[in-house]
């Protein structure tokens, strides 16, 4: 090798490991959100968007690719280059219960992402209307074993939080209701306030309002723990159904094989801003949410283990993969 082609080797990999050492991100990422935009996945997205773009000097560019209960978006970015530019609002639907619902799936929730953290976990709440004839969770519970099969519960779909919350509650209850599922939670809610349905599990942010104004009757909730939002209502495992538990979530992914270096840097922007008073705001107060801020790895464990309940569910109800 001559000399003049010898220096053209070792100008190009000076050139390579230059590019390689500069400090991420160099350019605008793409922040995809695989729901419309104004719901509360979009929300989530545009404000820690906007948090990670004034801590990394860099656009965070919102991208909303709907449809396919958030499958579009998130395949989308199972198959993005694995650099650091591409990144995914995770949900608990399309991550942890379409994986259990559908047989075809252009995605593996666990080898195509990189879990950066989980941004927030929300709960749902058993409610009835105020004329409902129980008060406590043992009275709905003999109502419901008076009834069976004609009590009835609404939900936002197959395979919804809320739906999947109505299947272990009947499972471990011992009890039959028929599910009416409607395509939003407004129907579902508005179907409950007009007595078409016997009850329902909402999320705790959309129920919030009609219980202060007595057009509802909270049972208990379906956290670990008591909602920041209803801190008068025990969960249901309080109440005695023991390991009751289903919570959904919001979260920042990325393509597996991101590199640790970058994963780590959007680890720690996310988690500092998840504790911005700004952001508690928007996402808690006003939002309903517990803020999480996990590490990846303790991430990682919550998607499997969600993974394993919603099959656990999904397979004792008899809900056939589609």
């Amino acid at each position: 090798m001559n000399m003049r082609v010898m220096m053209g080797v070792l100008l190009l990999a000076a050139g390579v490991a230059q590019a390689a050492d500069a400090p991420y991100p160099t350019k605008p990422i793409r922040f995809i959100c695989p729901y419309a935009p104004g719901g509360a996945g979009d929300i989530f997205t545009r404000t820690i968007g906007q948090k990670l773009s004034e801590a990394l000097g860099q656009a965070v560019v919102v991208d909303n690719r709907g449809g396919a209960n958030g499958g579009i978006g998130t395949e989308l970015v199972a198959r993005a280059p694995a650099d650091g530019y591409t990144l995914l609002m995770g949900n608990a639907g399309p991550m942890t219960v379409n994986p259990n619902l559908y047989l075809k799936m252009g995605y593996d929730p666990v080898k195509d992402f990189a879990p950066i953290t989980q941004g927030t976990s929300y709960m749902y709440v058993l409610v009835v209307p105020p004329a409902a004839p129980v008060k406590a969770l043992p009275d709905f519970i003999k109502l419901l074993q008076s009834k069976p099969g004609q009590m009835t519960y609404g939900s936002t779909g197959i395979g919804g939080g809320n739906h999947l919350s109505g299947e272990l509650f009947s499972l471990m209850t011992n009890t039959k209701s028929i599910h009416v599922p409607y395509t939003g939670s407004s129907l579902a809610l508005a179907a409950l306030l007009g007595g078409q349905i016997s009850y329902m599990f909402d999320t705790v942010i959309t129920a919030v309002p009609q219980l202060r104004g007595g057009k509802l009757r909270a049972i208990g909730v379906t956290g670990g723990k008591r909602a920041s939002a209803l801190p008068d209502v025990p969960t249901l495992n309080e109440l005695g159904l023991k390991g009751f538990q289903l919570t959904q979530w919001q979260a920042v992914v990325a393509p597996a094989g991101t590199p640790k270096p970058v994963i780590d840097r959007l680890n720690r922007e996310v988690v500092k801003a998840l504790k911005m008073p700004d952001v508690i705001d928007r996402l808690a107060t006003q939002g309903g949410n517990d803020l999480v801020g996990n590490t990846p790895e303790e991430f990682a464990q919550v998607i499997k283990s969600d993974l394993a309940l919603y099959a656990k569910i999904i397979k004792a109800a008899g809900i056939k993969p589609q």
